[in-house]
């Protein structure tokens, strides 16, 4: 992949897949575009109803966005699993864009499990194998040192 070549996609509630996405666009000299969900998601209740949508698998209102995927040779996907799922956020951009996707990359950040379950989820709405996946817990972001498994996906990116 020939380096700029590729847009990291993300939305993140607390920070987490931000602070992941972050990172891992400076490793490959992405470009990055946040999926803003404009339904609030603060604090417990929106924790709550959030994890629900995402569990009944509906579609949320998100700003528009300003980076076009087709323009790019990859889009690397990242999401915090909520109930065992992707975000309702990064649900509905690919459904909004799945026709506009090349070639996808997928990044996790839970607290808990259903790396497995997300990473199924986001191939089939995708329509895709992914090129490489990276799942993380939220505390080897914010506690541990990620370094050598995001560089290995970045790797894995740039193949």
């Amino acid at each position: 992949m020939a380096e700029g070549r590729c847009l990291v996609v993300y939305y993140s509630r607390t920070g987490t897949t931000k602070q992941l996405a972050e990172r891992i666009a400076e490793m490959l000299g992405a470009d990055v575009e946040e999926v803003v969900d404009t339904k609030k998601r603060s604090g417990v209740l929106g924790f709550v109803v959030g994890g629900k949508d995402a569990r009944l698998k509906r579609l949320t209102a998100i700003e528009k966005v300003q980076k076009d995927p087709a323009d790019y040779e990859l889009v690397a996907l990242g999401t915090p699993v909520w109930a065992w799922t992707m975000s309702p956020a990064i649900r509905t951009y690919v459904t909004e864009q799945k026709g506009r996707l090349p070639a996808v990359a997928f990044f996790l950040t839970t607290g808990g499990s259903g790396m497995a379950s997300t990473f199924e989820a986001l191939a089939e709405l995708c329509g895709k194998a992914p090129v490489a996946t990276l799942g993380l817990k939220q505390r080897q972001v914010l506690k541990g040192d990620p370094s050598a498994p995001i560089a290995a996906f970045v790797e894995a990116l740039k193949g």
